[in-house]
C-alpha cells in the first residue's frame, strides 16, 4: 500500500513473521545488480577492441570452372523423326554411345542409294574431264607438229627464195653481155656497111653482119624475158613464204583455240566433279548424322524430346548431359560498391545448401561447416541481376569440398578482407559506410627491400 498517511505503523507489525519484508530490507542485493552491470559493461567496451574481419558476402551457384564440364544440351544436328532411343535418364554413356536414332524426312534425301549415285556422277565427271585432258594432250601434241613443219616449210621456201635471188642475179649478167654483144655487133655492122659503099666488102657480108646484129638484138631479148621471169620468181618466193607463215599461223591458232577450248571443258568438269564429290560426301556425312552420340562422358540427366515418331528440327535440344569428371567451381553475385575490393587470389569462405553450418563473418577461424576458395575471376561487365559475378575455386591449401556436391546447388560466399576493431564495424555499419579499401603488401624476396620496409 502507498505511504501517504502520516501515522506510523511500523510498531504494530512485526517485519520477523514475512520474510519477504526481511528480503527487501536486504541491501547485499543491490551492490550485486550494480556489480553485473559494470561487468557487462567492461566486457561490452572490451569486445569492442577484439579484431574484426571485414568481409563481401555473396550468394550464387555452385558450377564449373571450364565450360566444357558445365551441363550441357546435345542438339539434332539435322531435320528428322526419333526412330529409337537407345538411353534412358540417369545412365552413365561414354563418349561416342549412340544415344538416339533418327529418320530422315526431307525428300532430298529419301533414297537409300543417294550416297552410290552421287559417287557414279562424280567418278563420270571425273572420266569427262580425263577425256578433255587427253584431247589438250593431243592438240599439244598437232601444235608441236605444226610448229616444226612450219620451220622445215619456211627453210625450203628462204632456199628456194636464194635459188630465185640468184637467177635474177646471173640473168641480170646474161643481159648485161648480150647488151655490150649487140653494141659491138652494131658498130661492125656499121663499119661493115662503110666497106660495103667502099666496094671494100660484098653484099653477102654485109647481110652476114646484119644477120649477127639481129641475133644479139634477139639475146637482149631473150634475156630480158628471163630476168623478168627470175624477177616473178624471186617474187613468188617471198610471197609463198608470207603465204606458209600466214598459213601456219592460222593452222597453229585453230589448233590454239581447240586446245583452250578442251582445257576448259577439263577445267569446267573437274569443277563439277569437285561438286559432286563434295556432294557425295555431304550425303555420307548426313547419312552419319542419323545417329545422335554423346559428345562426352557424362550421366543423362533429363531428355527434353520423347516418344517415337516425334520430329525435331535442326538446332534443337534433345537431352541433357552432365559431366562424369568435373572441377567444381562456384559464381557469387556481389554488389557493384563491393567490386573494388576484390581481386584475384582473395580468400573466399564458402558455405552450400545442404551442408549445415556455423557461420562468423567477422570470425572466418571460428566458423564450422564453410570451406575455403579463391578469387579466379572477375566479370568485367554486369550481369542481368544488377551485380557482377566473381568466380571462386577450391582453395588447394583447404579441405576438399565435398563429393557429393552438385552442380547447380546454392552457395554463398565471404571475401575476406582486412581485420579492423570491432567497435569500428558497429560504427560503419550503422552509418552505412562500406568497408575500407585496402591493398595487399607486395612480397619480394629481395632482404635489403624487406629491412627497408621495417
Amino acid at each position: 500500500m502507498l505511504n501517504i498517511s502520516k501515522n506510523e505503523i511500523d510498531f504494530e507489525v512485526a517485519p520477523e513473521r514475512y520474510a519477504s519484508i526481511n528480503r527487501l530490507e536486504n541491501k547485499s542485493g543491490k551492490n550485486i545488480a550494480s556489480r553485473l552491470l559494470i561487468i557487462a559493461l567492461l566486457i561490452f567496451i572490451a569486445v569492442l577492441f577484439l579484431p574484426w574481419t571485414q568481409n563481401v558476402q555473396g550468394v550464387g551457384y555452385v558450377t564449373t570452372r571450364l565450360p566444357s564440364q558445365r551441363p550441357q544440351t546435345v542438339p539434332a544436328i539435322i531435320d528428322g523423326r526419333i526412330v529409337q532411343w537407345y538411353v534412358r535418364e540417369g545412365e552413365l554413356v561414354h563418349r561416342g554411345d549412340t544415344l538416339l536414332q533418327l529418320g530422315e524426312i526431307k525428300e532430298d534425301y529419301l533414297d537409300p542409294l543417294l550416297v552410290e549415285r552421287a559417287e557414279l556422277q562424280f567418278e563420270a565427271k571425273a572420266q569427262s574431264a580425263q577425256a578433255y585432258g587427253q584431247k589438250a594432250d593431243q592438240l599439244d601434241n598437232q601444235i608441236a607438229a605444226l610448229q616444226e613443219q612450219r620451220v622445215f616449210k619456211l627453210e625450203q621456201a628462204r632456199n628456194y627464195l636464194q635459188q630465185a635471188a640468184l637467177k635474177v642475179q646471173s640473168d641480170s649478167m646474161d643481159l648485161v653481155a648480150s647488151r655490150t654483144q649487140i653494141s659491138i655487133a652494131e658498130n661492125q655492122y656499121l663499119r661493115m656497111e662503110e666497106l660495103f659503099e667502099q666496094g671494100l666488102k660484098s653484099r653477102t657480108d654485109l647481110e652476114a653482119r646484119r644477120m649477127k646484129l639481129q641475133e644479139a638484138q634477139a639475146k637482149v631479148l631473150i634475156a630480158e624475158n628471163k630476168l623478168l621471169s627470175s624477177k616473178n620468181d624471186l617474187l613468188n618466193a617471198r610471197i609463198a613464204i608470207s603465204g606458209l607463215q600466214a598459213e601456219f599461223q592460222d593452222k597453229l591458232a585453230k589448233a590454239a583455240s581447240e586446245r583452250a577450248e578442251a582445257l576448259s571443258g577439263r577445267y569446267t568438269a573437274t569443277a563439277d566433279a569437285a561438286k559432286l564429290q563434295n556432294q557425295a560426301t555431304n550425303y555420307d556425312i548426313r547419312r552419319g548424322l542419323y545417329f545422335v552420340t554423346a559428345p562426352q562422358t557424362g550421366y543423362i540427366t533429363k531428355t527434353i524430346k520423347s516418344g517415337l515418331g516425334e520430329t525435331v528440327k535442326s538446332g534443337e535440344q534433345l537431352l541433357t548431359i552432365m559431366p562424369s569428371d568435373y572441377d567444381l567451381a562456384a559464381e557469387i553475385y556481389v554488389q557493384p560498391i563491393d567490386l573494388p575490393l576484390l581481386e584475384t587470389g582473395q580468400p573466399v569462405r564458402v558455405q552450400f545448401d545442404g551442408w549445415p553450418s556455423i557461420v562468423f563473418s567477422g570470425w572466418p577461424n571460428a566458423a564450422y561447416g564453410t570451406f575455403g576458395a579463391e578469387i579466379v575471376a572477375i566479370d568485367n561487365v554486369i550481369s542481368e541481376n544488377g551485380k557482377y559475378r566473381i568466380l571462386v575455386a577450391p582453395d588447394p591449401d583447404e579441405h576438399d569440398w565435398p563429393d557429393a556436391m552438385r552442380i547447380g546447388a546454392g552457395a554463398q560466399g565471404m571475401a575476406l578482407l582486412g581485420d579492423v576493431p570491432l567497435g569500428y564495424e558497429l560504427w560503419r555499419k550503422i552509418n552505412g559506410f562500406p568497408p575500407d579499401f585496402y591493398q595487399r603488401k607486395p612480397v619480394t624476396t629481395n632482404p635489403a627491400a624487406n629491412k627497408e620496409k621495417k
